[in-house]
């Protein structure tokens, strides 16, 4: 093993260490806090709905952890066990060098790791998720759903895969600029195609049926000077009980999806306030910026992947003998997340940021008192912990606490 194969051990324990010590911290905090409602929240959640959603969370965490450890030994499998190896010389049995041996051996790859996730997604949806009544799947859906996911990957990943191996071969040293403009080129078209092609193979999407709640909504889209295509409304209470809406596409595909389960719960004035905050989120650009961080991050991966690729220490270090384009993306799919952990704070942070302002978005072209009533039932019918630990949120969240967004919409 040669000097970067131990830092990379060192790296793949400290990683895991750290997400296992939050993941500690998360629960205790969570538990020694489910007693008591915080004040913010005493006259509108019952201790029963602080008590589930505090058991929820620590049943989720804990659980999260076990998958620390799963991934963590599947990692040293892949590489220091021979897995990635042995998988290389059932590629080169089959087929000669090139793209094709390339994608079968990250088809195989991806085949394996599917196969230790799978129990872990019937857990979490069947056991987890079933315990605290959210589950609405029967196993046929959840099954079918599965097929159609995987179908999906061969029908759009297969291709993108293909592409990149082939410009790896053929492109030159540059190959990764070539490669990252395939990639971004890639993501505005799934962007596109989801609202049309993709959500309807998973969910029935139909017109708003209240006219006077249709109504009202388009009132705010043409008071914030924002035009969609239509407003859905989504099945979602046929896989779950949790509620949401979001905006999906761009250009003539942009749409506003409400989860039945959402309307089922909000007033028409809670229903203005949470449209109005995720109308901030694309007239303040952030999901621009978004994108255009993504763009940016996966240009300087590539370039990195793109030296990486040439070094025989990189894969020496892996216990991996065998060198090829294929199994630098998978090594390099393996190495970049126990390094970048650091990261995943200020990608959190940048995130909350955005919440912090869409809330102020919607406070004034909406009602402030509305999001707070919303945002309080949607805490509440989705078992959300109003008393995280507050370095595990810090690190992970992507929305504010409870308690501080609240304080901002009072104040507006």
């Amino acid at each position: 093993m040669n000097t970067f194969g131990m830092v990379f051990i060192a790296a793949l324990l400290l990683a895991a260490a750290t997400r296992l010590w939050l993941g500690w911290r998360h629960v205790s905090h969570v538990a020694a806090h489910r007693a008591r409602v915080p004040p913010e929240f005493a006259g509108e959640i019952s201790v029963a709905a602080h008590q589930k959603a505090a058991d929820y969370t620590c049943a989720k965490t804990r659980f999260a952890m076990t998958g620390v450890v799963t991934d963590a030994v599947v990692v040293a499998a892949l590489t220091f066990g021979g897995v990635l190896q042995w998988l290389h010389g059932v590629s080169a049995a089959w087929l000669p060098e090139g793209v094709a041996r390339g994608l079968a051996l990250i088809v195989l790859t991806g085949a394996l790791m599917t196969l230790v996730d799978a129990p872990f997604g019937l857990y979490r949806t069947f056991v987890i998720e079933q315990r605290f009544g959210f589950n609405k799947m029967t196993l046929g859906l959840y099954f079918l759903d599965f097929a159609k996911s995987l179908a999906l990957a061969a029908v759009f990943g297969l291709p993108l895969v293909a592409a990149v191996l082939w410009l790896m071969e053929t492109a030159g040293a540059w190959w990764w600029t070539w490669a990252w403009a395939v990639w971004v080129a890639f993501n505005l078209f799934m962007v596109a195609v989801y609202p049309t092609w993709i959500a309807p193979l998973f969910n029935r999407f139909s017109p708003m049926p209240d006219p006077e709640l249709k109504e009202r909504v388009e009132r705010l889209l043409a008071r914030c000077g924002f035009k969609v295509k239509g407003l859905m409304v989504m099945d979602g209470s046929r896989r779950s009980a949790h509620g949401n809406a979001y905006f999906t596409g761009f250009g003539n595909s942009k749409r506003i999806v409400f989860f039945d389960t959402l309307l089922a719960r909000l007033d028409p004035g809670e229903v203005e306030a949470v449209i109005a905050h995720e109308l901030g989120h694309f007239r303040l650009r952030h999901v621009a910026k978004r994108m255009a961080w993504l763009a940016a991050a996966s240009l300087g991966f590539l370039w990195l992947l793109g030296f990486l690729v040439q070094q025989a220490w990189f894969y020496q270090g892996l216990n991996v003998q065998a060198q090829s384009p294929a199994m630098a993306l998978i090594l390099f799919s393996i190495v970049v997340p126990q390094f970048t952990i650091l990261l995943q704070p200020l990608g959190a942070m940048y995130s909350r940021r955005h919440e912090f302002e869409a809330d102020e978005y919607a406070a004034k072209n909406a009602s402030a008192r509305d999001l707070v009533s919303a945002l309080i039932k949607l805490y509440r019918d989705n078992a959300s912990t109003l008393t995280p630990d507050p370095l595990h949120s810090a690190f992970y969240d992507s929305h504010p606490p409870a308690t501080a967004r609240i304080a901002r919409l009072q104040k507006a």
